[in-house]
């Protein structure tokens, strides 16, 4: 097939879960064999619905998506789906393909070089941090060799060295790319047109150009849009007066009255939604646990693996209140491990003083049970501390991270990445822990509710321990000591 013609093309497509929730409606796209293409649009917008579309996973309610005669399509997800965290790395990839694939390993040793990891064949997924199952992810797409490449959120838990690899990865792909990302340098690296699902029309609008340049685009079209909506309104109550006026005058002027009137609902009609930027959540408080004194946590020793083995380090670390700790290393050397070992109380060489609760934030949000519902999660989490349940306070704290009433009942399973993140943030707002651990706490999160969540963590006033490989976020964040895996 030669390059530049349409392999994917979405033909007045409309699809929506259930009745109350429309996601499409009549769109219709192309994507070009060759292109790198990023899939914009609000938090809920339904970026991951297209990818389903395309993949064949959902089925449209009206339209057609129509995939090129021969044209295979390989997606990287989020996270590794719960049931394949106990396979190992060759039935992993196994599991990539409808029939057996014969002297697969070799092909496993390519793909593991593409995204710089090394990997024995034997070892158990959820033994990987979350960086290294990232790689895995994108590994278990390349593999497949397919003619269109989806990436959704793949910098997620990646490290600096991770993300450039990736990046220099796409810019020399030859093939079809469409990604759905919050990381605009990383983005604007090899974009070469957006896909913008525009959350109020539920339309997908095409824009051509690099990812700032689109951005551009985007903010004064909504700008042009705001000042004709202004326009209209103006003309529209000037005609309301006018009809009011010449109502009042009775006789033949009554008909001019009813004009004005239609007038002014024509115009009502050609106002144009605007996108309204995605809301933001409130600012908010993490209370420390308060009658918490002295040492919180000491840090004498604690293990880091080189080349997949255990070695011991020793440290001369003291956490008492206000006093943050940020943990740096590369993927793979045993962060997220060590925090979940001090979280647990099972960390060989440190010392929790006692009565100290512990607030965990899981990348993997796995201290969520995705079996109960965002109201069960977070009572639990207000009378584990309380001995009974606030609701009022609750409902609060939950409003506040936009967990509104249509959500409140749902399972924590069906909620996207980053409504999962932000329940596990009210969850720590109402456990009022004396140690905050915090595994990567930006993934899927919003980039408007960055600021807010540094600002929160920084005010924190009990003992913290931070991991995260973003180094915009960690700026905004007071740190006192850093201890680096690696040195």
């Amino acid at each position: 097939m030669a390059q530049g013609e349409v392999i994917v093309r979405f033909e007045n497509v409309s699809f929506e879960y259930g009745h109350n929730k429309p996601i499409l409606d009549d769109v219709s796209f192309p994507v070009r064999r060759g292109a790198k293409l990023t899939l914009m649009g609000q938090n809920g917008a339904g970026k991951s619905t297209i990818f389903g579309l395309i993949t064949g996973a959902l089925k449209p309610e009206d339209g057609n998506v129509h995939i090129g005669k021969g044209v295979s399509i390989a997606i990287s997800r989020q996270v590794i789906p719960r049931d394949q965290l106990e396979l190992t790395v060759l039935e992993f990839f196994e599991k990539c393909f409808p029939k057996k694939v014969y002297d697969i390993d070799p092909k496993i040793d390519e793909v593991l070089e593409v995204v710089n990891l090394h990997a024995p064949h034997d070892r158990i997924i959820k033994s990987f941090s979350g960086g290294q199952q990232a790689r895995l992810l994108l590994a278990s797409a390349l593999i497949q060799d397919p003619d269109v490449l989806l990436l959704d959120e793949p910098t997620n838990n990646l490290d600096k060295a991770g993300i450039a690899h990736l990046t220099d990865f796409l810019k020399n792909y030859e093939k079809t790319c469409i990604v759905i990302s919050h990381d605009a340098e990383f983005l604007n690296s090899f974009t070469e047109g957006v896909l913008y699902l525009n959350i109020f029309t539920r339309k997908v609008e095409h824009y051509v150009g690099d990812y700032f340049a689109v951005v551009k685009q985007i903010t004064a079209q909504i700008e042009k849009e705001n000042m004709k909506n202004a326009q209209l309104a103006k003309e529209i109550q000037a005609n309301k007066d006018k009809a009011n006026f010449f109502a009042m005058k009775g006789g033949q002027m009554r008909m001019v009255a009813k004009r004005m009137r239609e007038k002014a609902e024509e115009m009502e009609e050609a106002k144009v939604d605007i996108r309204k930027e995605d809301k933001t959540i409130r600012a908010f408080t993490i209370p420390a646990q308060p009658e918490i004194t002295g040492e919180i946590l000491h840090i004498s020793s604690f293990t880091v693996l080189k080349n997949h083995k255990p070695v011991e380090r020793t440290a001369k670390i003291s956490l008492k209140r206000k006093h943050h700790l940020l943990l740096a290393g590369p993927n793979g050397i045993g962060k997220s491990t060590l925090l979940e070992a001090l979280a647990t109380g099972k960390a060989k060489g440190t010392k929790i003083a006692d009565g100290v609760r512990i607030g965990y934030y899981r990348q993997d949000f796995s201290t969520l049970d995705f079996n109960d519902t965002v109201y069960q999660s977070l009572a639990r989490a207000i009378e584990s501390v309380d001995g009974k349940l606030d609701e009022e306070r609750m409902r609060a704290v939950a409003a506040s991270f936009l967990i509104t009433s249509d959500v409140i009942y749902t399972k924590i399973g069906s909620l996207s990445e980053g409504q999962k993140g932000l329940v596990a943030f009210a969850q720590l707002v109402l456990e009022r822990p004396g140690l905050l651990i915090l595994d990567e706490p930006t993934n899927h999160i919003n980039f408007r509710h960055l600021p807010v969540i540094a600002k929160a963590l920084s005010q924190y006033e009990g003992a913290m321990i931070l991991v995260s490989h973003v180094p915009e976020f960690v700026k905004q964040i007071r740190i006192d000591e850093v201890l680096d895996l690696e040195k």
